[in-house]
């Protein structure tokens, strides 16, 4: 059964940085498009980046493009997603999400989701 564990939210400045990541177990990573999302209370689910199987991929929501990049190391069935310039605007629970045809690249569904790490931006 295939799981996934976040890590690394927590509180920053406006300006800040932090590094999210997440493990996926029970396959290999090199099988799924992986990504995150993000969810603030009282808002509805927000695309914020994938990366393809291979890793040499990569799709941004364009409220996080430059500022965000995502990564993979199927060594290691971990993603990342290090986020700069941090802004209030980026405070949510932020998931990790997998999927092995569009539906993370694409930013509407996932096959497997995390439990979420929050992410809150102090100005």
């Amino acid at each position: 059964q295939v799981q996934l564990v976040e890590s690394g939210g927590g509180l920053v400045q406006a300006g800040g940085s932090l590094r999210l990541s997440c493990v996926l177990s029970g396959r290999p990573s090199s099988s799924y498009i992986m990504g995150w999302f993000r969810q603030a209370p009282g808002k509805e689910r927000e695309f914020v980046a994938a990366i393809n199987q291979n890793g040499d991929n990569t799709n941004y929501a364009d409220s996080v493009r430059a500022r965000f990049t995502i990564s993979k190391d199927n060594v290691k069935n971990t993603v990342f997603l290090q986020m700069n310039s941090l802004k209030p605007e980026d405070t949510a629970v932020y998931y990790c999400a997998a999927s092995q045809y569009g539906g993370v690249w694409l930013g509407v569904d996932y096959d497997y989701r995390g439990q979420g790490t929050q992410v809150t931006v102090s100005s």
